[in-house]
């Protein structure tokens, strides 16, 4: 009986040991089964490093130097076009300020000058009238003339002296 007793444990031990070796073989299958997933990745990294530094580099130069000139020609044009904006910003903020002047003018003023005028004006008959209505019509169209050229000297300096900061 001792006989059976020790072949007994001996198939015990023995299953014991095939549990573990099927949990061994399972761990095992569970950590190779992405290995063709892994042979890819891995060749692609091999490829990469089967490409020396100096051709990377040569590369690398050969293409910055296709690029640099385009590069720099949208940076200009860009430059360009944001001091265009810029520039048409001044222009609109100084008509702005000339047209509020105009705006801001004492009511009185206008009020007073068109009383007079309406005065001469009745003074005046037929061809004269016109005569006087042409002549006020030039002066406020001069008078206009003026201070938009005004403006524009005022804007031409500023983009004279926005050019000598640089």
């Amino acid at each position: 009986m001792s006989s059976s007793a020790s072949y007994a444990d001996c198939v015990t031990s023995l299953r014991s040991s095939l549990q573990f070796l099927e949990s061994s073989v399972q761990t095992l299958d569970n950590g190779v089964s992405d290995f063709p997933r892994l042979v890819k990745v891995l060749k692609t990294v091999r490829h990469y490093e089967l490409v020396s530094h100096t051709t990377l580099a040569a590369a690398e130069a050969s293409l910055r130097d296709e690029i640099s000139p385009y590069i720099s020609l949208l940076l200009s044009r860009a430059d360009a076009q944001t001091e265009r904006q810029e520039r048409r910003i001044e222009t609109l903020k100084a008509r702005a300020g000339l047209q509020q002047g105009r705006l801001a003018r004492p009511a009185g003023q206008e009020a007073a000058r068109s009383a007079a005028q309406k005065l001469k004006a009745r003074k005046l008959h037929g061809e004269d009238k016109l005569r006087a209505k042409a002549v006020r019509q030039r002066r406020d169209a001069l008078r206009y003339g003026v201070e938009r050229l005004e403006l524009e000297v005022l804007q031409k300096e500023r983009e004279l002296r926005k050019r000598l900061e640089i």
